[in-house]
């Protein structure tokens, strides 16, 4: 016979649920929002430290570098150890690493620092993730929460920009790293409090060698990517790291199909829609980086916006993207489906981004900006969560760490493709004579193109499906469409 106490336990888990998840998009949040912090800072730390001007990119670089190639490694970490462990060991880290930021006496310091900054974030981005993913099962509650977690991305970076010209202009540069600790010490109190630490059903080991071979394939990349800017396409700066790097990913692919214990399993990547979700996301993680910076510089260069007033100008963007992932983006899944969602989201960026190529020296903020920044974010805030879902779903437990780390990896390489490959066509546009709005211009226009290629992508490797459930109390729950990961090949 049923007591009336047996409905209990299951009520007890919403409020720590929705405290898991606050915790998670926080520390997502620090990671978007350290990434993006220094952008404004940087004339202001060259003069502080006498930075030149070929070392002051690796501030930037530094972070990116650790952060994409050491993703992989990060994830597997995850399945291995413990999410919450590697979690903490993370947060701990970063903590530690800003610390070092703020207190940087030279050069090298700093750019040290930000280096193990970057490889702190490879642990914390897919243990989040992962831990989100398996806390919150495929079907709404699942889309409710990756729907947050991509508006406190996107909130993290448009964020950074602000905050961090408002410190450098009222406290200084220091600071932008320094407030990272206070933030850090309070989710290292939380974490262990509100989120279960699940045992790890994998006790293999880290797989030392492919991992490492995978984290210097990506180095390798992003090593010659950052170069592109400043050397130039035909430069050995980068044209030699690439090419190494290319050559170890492809021995990393060749390794990996004849392991009978491969890092990622192949069982991931059988999805078509996961793997198309994945190449849309390298797409447009690279359009959404180089999107950030192009505009920021337009406002400052050619609109003479000050550090502050560029990043209000993009607050607009930031309350699109915040509100449209975590309140419209589910319903609009929920209701047509991931397909219709993906391709009305990648049709807006692709609008936007048209907009923006339209700059030019005579234009204004509100005429020219803020349309392209609407309708950029408008797709923003649809695609993200919509790829995060075709993404994540049906990876099993024992491997969501190299799931999610898989995705994040996706985004970050596409962010140095994008800022890397965007800037050098912008520059040798203006190099020919024109204006520098010219060449944001060009950019903008490169980056309609690869969102119309995304366009193709996803209408080829999404699939049409039933509208997904409502899961509302009641009902059966029929699992949402975001729980199929698509057809295999």
């Amino acid at each position: 016979m049923t007591t009336p106490s047996a409905p209990a336990p299951a009520s007890t888990p919403v409020p720590r649920a929705t405290a898991t998840l606050l915790v998670l998009c926080a520390a997502q949040f620090v990671l978007q929002l350290d990434f993006s912090v220094v952008n404004v800072a940087l004339p202001t730390i060259r003069s502080g430290l006498g930075f030149s001007a070929s070392g002051l990119q690796w501030i930037v670089t530094g972070y990116a570098l650790t952060f994409g190639s050491l993703l992989l490694l990060g994830g597997r970490a995850g399945d291995v150890f413990g999410q919450r462990r590697v979690l903490l060991v993370g947060l701990a880290l970063f903590g530690v690493a800003s610390l070092g930021c703020g207190l940087a006496p030279a050069p090298g310091w700093l750019v040290a620092a930000r280096f193990v900054q970057g490889a702190a974030g490879a642990l914390i981005a897919p243990a989040a993730l992962s831990t989100l993913t398996l806390r919150f099962a495929d079907g709404p509650a699942r889309v409710r929460a990756l729907g947050l977690w991509q508006a406190a991305t996107a909130a993290g970076g448009t964020a950074g920009i602000v905050l961090g010209g408002l410190l450098v202009q009222l406290v200084g540069w220091r600071s932008i790293f320094v407030i990272n600790v206070p933030v850090i010490v309070a989710l290292l109190v939380l974490v262990p409090r509100v989120v279960v630490d699940r045992a790890s059903t994998d006790r293999g080991s880290l797989r030392v060698g492919p991992s490492l071979l995978v984290t210097a394939a990506i180095a390798s990349v992003i090593l010659g990517l950052s170069a592109l800017e400043t050397a130039g396409p035909t430069s050995p700066s980068t044209v030699v790291p690439v090419a190494v790097g290319l050559a170890l990913g492809a021995t990393f692919v060749v390794l990996q199909a004849r392991s009978r214990n491969p890092l990622v399993p192949w069982t991931v990547l059988a999805s078509r829609m996961r793997r198309g979700a994945l190449v849309t996301m390298v797409i447009t993680g690279a359009v959404l980086a180089g999107y950030v910076y192009f505009v920021s510089l337009f406002l400052q260069t050619v609109l003479r916006f000050d550090p502050l007033g560029t990043g209000l100008a993009l607050l607009p963007s930031t309350v699109l993207i915040v509100l449209l992932s975590s309140l419209v983006a589910r319903r609009v899944i929920a209701r047509v489906g991931l397909r219709p969602t993906a391709l009305t989201g990648v049709a807006l960026i692709v609008t936007g981004q048209t907009v923006f190529s339209l700059l030019s020296p005579e234009a204004t903020y509100l005429a020219n900006v803020l349309p392209g920044l609407v309708l950029t974010a408008l797709g923003i805030g649809v695609l993200l969560p919509a790829l995060s879902i075709a993404a994540t779903a049906d990876i099993p437990a024992a491997v969501q760490g190299e799931g999610a780390s898989l995705l994040t990896t996706a985004q970050q390489i596409g962010a140095a493709l994008g800022v890397a490959t965007l800037a050098t066509i912008a520059a040798t546009r203006t190099a020919t004579g024109a204006s520098t709005a010219t060449g944001y211009a060009t950019a903008f226009l490169v980056s309609a193109c690869a969102m119309a290629l995304a366009l193709v992508v996803v209408a080829i490797s999404f699939r049409s499906a039933t509208p997904a459930a409502t899961g509302t109390p009641g009902t059966t729950g029929t699992p949402s469409v975001a729980t199929h990961g698509g057809d295999a090949p």
